[in-house]
């Protein structure tokens, strides 16, 4: 079997069969074609030819280019699970030993509370005005740092995804998993609001669409628009750091472990396969909880 055509069939799989994301697939193949390119190169265009020795001198290469841990971290992911692939088809894994770099692992920019009611009221004054987009810029923001959604799964979600009695909503995150994620009484008010006026405004009459939150045109809204949104909403605030939505999520998680939930449940409401990643989020409680001691105790 070509190299290439194994690429494919691992790619179809992982999409198929194993539901994995569409952009984690796309990241997937990205680096697969470079693997490949590497490998024609060394002569080694045949899947029964590819050895640890080239998975490798692949990753070198990678690192010498400037590539970050976490880059090469995902590349030895895709090389590993390619490699598996092969062996399931009669050929032979040859990447079991092939080392992952250890990630740098910098602590997230998180939001004061101040900071997040400050935001939050910005838009509501805003929102007062009874303008549809104002209306649905203040339900994205409330429902992102209620919820800690990825933008992602916020844009994905359809109206009846919304559950305004138990004040929960489902969601569809990576690798098509499923979850339910609650939300409070300031994102029910913002979402009543903007369902109940500002949607009825933007929905198209002759093309009624089934997503929660619509663009301008009537159609669902676009990932980059909130990242528009946030990214300018988070510039004026205090701190240094990303302005993005994921800010919002990592200030949620922050919260929440700060008012004292369980690192498990967090876990599941953020839809975390693994509770190491969660952990990260208590490094931060630790770390303003070590800097307001500092600033506060005289003996400090």
């Amino acid at each position: 079997m070509r190299l290439d055509a194994a690429i494919d069939g691992y790619l179809a799989h992982l999409e198929r069969e194993r539901g994995y994301a569409a952009n984690t697939v796309r990241a997937y193949r990205g680096d697969l074609r470079s693997l490949a390119e590497h490998c024609e190169r060394a002569g080694l265009d045949d899947a029964e030819r590819l050895d640890i020795e080239a998975l490798r001198d692949w990753l070198f290469a990678s690192a010498e280019a400037g590539m970050g841990k976490s880059t090469l971290a995902r590349r030895s992911a895709a090389a590993r699970g390619l490699s598996r692939w092969i062996a399931a088809h009669g050929g032979v894994d040859v990447a079991g030993r092939l080392r992952t770099p250890k990630r740098d692992r910098h602590l997230p920019r998180v939001l004061s509370r101040q900071a997040m009611d400050d935001a939050l009221a910005a838009l509501a004054a805003a929102a007062g005005e009874g303008d549809p987009v104002a209306l649905r810029d203040l339900a994205v923001v409330e429902l992102l740092y209620a919820s800690a959604l990825r933008v992602s799964e916020l844009v994905g979600l359809d109206v009846d995804d919304v559950d305004l009695e138990r004040l929960t909503v489902r969601v569809t995150g990576k690798g098509s998993k499923e979850r339910v994620v609650p939300f409070g009484r300031p994102a029910l008010d913002a979402l009543l609001d903007w369902m109940r006026i500002g949607r009825e405004r933007l929905q198209h009459p002759a093309k009624p669409h089934p997503a929660l939150f619509l663009g301008v045109r009537g159609g669902r809204l676009g990932q980059r628009r909130v990242h528009e949104l946030v990214t300018s909403l988070l510039e004026s605030l205090p701190g240094s750091g990303p302005h993005g939505p994921h800010t919002l999520r990592h200030t949620a998680a922050t919260h929440l472990l700060d008012g004292g939930a369980d690192l498990r449940a967090v876990q599941e409401m953020l839809g975390h396969a693994s509770l190491g990643t969660t952990q990260i989020y208590t490094h931060v409680s630790l770390e303003r909880l070590a800097e307001a001691y500092r600033t506060a105790h005289p003996r400090a």
